[in-house]
């Protein structure tokens, strides 16, 4: 066995499989966020990110 076969990521050996089509939006487009809701959410993004992590039990 050469060196080059130890390493082959198996994981990377295959094809990735098709997109599934329910991945694709059918219809119409999502509505874009108003300033007020941008707004929310930074606030809500800046006090999480803030805020310490819960410690595991």
């Amino acid at each position: 066995m050469s060196s080059t076969d130890r390493e082959v990521d198996h994981a990377l050996a295959y094809p990735e499989p098709p997109a599934s089509p329910l991945w694709h939006r059918q219809g119409a487009k999502a509505r874009p966020l108003t300033d007020a809701q941008k707004r929310r959410n930074r606030e809500l993004l800046d006090l999480a990110q803030r805020k310490p992590r819960p410690t595991a039990a």
